[in-house]
């Protein structure tokens, strides 16, 4: 390649991930470019967008150096190998820092990597580095890091959403062209729909949850964060599949999320909107980009029907007992005995074991995590229990079987992902509830264990994205990436450039010469 030909960064990292494995394979581009590329990215405009907690340049270019190697034998690894990707903070690395976000793990350094990092390494893709959430992903907006918040790309004066509002903003800001985030409540697709991104949770048990920092046992589950729904099938594929490492993990192949998302095609397929979670209290750009997206798809052949879901309404209530309680009880075992922080109480000599518990807990967790933990413990106490917990246990079900009886009349379901676009920091950090409504049309997706995926499907009247929320059956993931590519086939073409395009260029690091 000459000189004159040889790509800019610039140019390398606004390529898609499936564009650059595919260049990275032909030999057109190494990997040690692209990766290199992507960390002068981050050098470039981390200080202002704060994606990244930990940047490991040196292992990123070690496992890019081994993709060429690898490549020029003639191995065949993955159709992304040697991509790089960024990676979640609640997501164990072994080698690199895993924080959750917290205090309270403050540098610690697992001694062994989850399945999806396993995954991840084994197929070629260099690790960037660890980004930010909320505190143990309790949060819409990554302002509950204890390591400060991130920045949407498209205003620094916004939130990215959460809690994988790292993950997300990385994307968008063309730090990584793949991210790996977790959704309990939303924490994939939510912060998508507020940075132009596209956002998968796969069915409850479709990824390995082994080495995840647990937040809601019931809830949790990773998933890939990108710029198109092809590059996140891809990235579904590898991540996905059976792991006996973990109880709750599906023993079944990954549904054909790669042919799905290259296929797009919806005549013939059923579209449920569902009433409950599509018109009041959403803003009035983010409605109009949705029905404006449901008329796309309607004339790729989709049919458009109407469901009703009425437990969705209590979807909320439920949720916020059903996690505190989950949490209260994950989160024990950060007892300052074993790992992690250790705080000694003020003015005593020789204190006891719980006195120090109490101490580390109380310097290591933050507010949002206190708060939580307070409220799922009163949840599950003796006289309360049946009342609170058990009571949002069969709201659950009930929202299960709002599902079941929707798909018998729709092959999916579509929301509005989120009922606005990105808010301003600060704006609802000392109103939880607010900040919690943020949640309440990705929330049933978890409670009863279905995929779902945010595709990006426009601009709002205040010139920030909107996203489309796609829902399926469980283990019928390759449904999101058929609609998802259809739609987003259809919104490229009313667009003609990705939306990503339209966002507004990020302040550069000045450079001392």
């Amino acid at each position: 390649m000459s000189p004159a030909s040889v790509p800019s960064s610039n140019d390398i990292v606004r390529r898609g991930a499936a564009d650059l494995g595919a260049a990275i394979a032909d030999g057109s581009l190494s990997s040690v470019e692209v990766t290199q590329a992507h960390l002068d990215r981050i050098a470039d405009v981390d200080d202002s967008v704060h994606a990244f907690l930990h940047v490991d340049a040196e292992g990123a270019l070690a496992a890019a150096r081994a993709a060429d190697e690898a490549r020029a034998a003639g191995e065949t690894r993955s159709p992304l190998a040697g991509v790089p990707i960024a990676v979640k903070d609640i997501v164990a690395t072994k080698g690199q820092p895993t924080t959750a976000g917290s205090r309270i793990l403050q540098g610690w350094i697992p001694p062994y990597d989850a399945t999806v990092t396993t995954r991840l390494r084994a197929a070629g893709l260099p690790i960037l580095g660890k980004t930010n959430m909320d505190e143990f992903a309790m949060g819409s907006s990554t302002e509950h890091s204890a390591y400060g918040p991130t920045h949407n790309p498209w205003d620094l004066d916004r939130i990215p959403g959460g809690s994988g509002g790292g993950s997300s903003a990385a994307v968008a800001a063309f730090e990584a062209p793949l991210a790996i985030g977790t959704d309990t409540g939303g924490s994939i697709r939510q912060p998508a729909a507020v940075t132009g991104t596209v956002g998968t949770k796969p069915t409850y048990g479709g990824v390995s949850r082994y080495g995840l920092i647990a937040l809601a046992s019931s809830l949790d589950q990773a998933g890939p964060c990108t710029r198109s729904v092809l590059d996140a099938a891809l990235l579904h594929e590898i991540i996905g599949g059976h792991d006996v490492m973990d109880s709750t993990s599906i023993d079944a192949p990954v549904p054909g999320v790669v042919e799905a998302a290259r296929r797009g095609d919806v005549a013939g397929l059923r579209i449920g909107v569902v009433d409950e979670i599509s018109g009041e209290g959403f803003q009035p750009g983010v409605r109009a980009r949705f029905e404006e997206s449901l008329k796309l798809l309607e004339a790729r052949g989709a049919e458009i029907v109407r469901v009703g879901c009425p437990s969705f309404v209590k979807g909320l209530a439920a949720y916020y007992l059903i996690l505190p309680s989950e949490a209260s009880s994950n989160l024990a075992k950060f007892d300052a005995m074993r790992y992690g922080l250790r705080v000694g109480p003020q003015g005593v000599a020789s204190p006891s074991a719980e006195q120090v518990m109490a101490a580390t807990r109380d310097a290591g967790f933050g507010d949002e995590v206190k708060r939580r933990i307070i409220l799922g413990t009163y949840a599950l106490s003796a006289g309360y229990y049946d009342a609170y917990y058990g009571q949002a246990q069969k709201v659950r079900t009930l929202i299960a079987r709002d599902f079941a009886a929707a798909f018998e009349q729709a092959d999916v379901l579509v929301t509005p992902t989120a009922p606005t676009t990105a808010f301003k920091l600060g704006e609802k950090l000392d109103d939880p509830m607010a900040m919690y409504l943020n949640d309440v049309a990705t929330i049933p997706a978890n409670l009863a264990g279905v995929p779902g995926m945010s595709i990006p499907n426009g601009l709002a009247e205040d010139g920030l994205p909107t996203g489309f929320q796609i829902l399926a059956p469980a283990t019928r993931d390759d449904r999101l990436y058929e609609v998802g590519a259809a739609l987003e086939a259809a919104l490229l073409e009313q667009w003609g450039a990705p939306i990503l395009d339209q966002a507004p260029a990020l302040p550069v690091r000045e450079v001392t010469r």
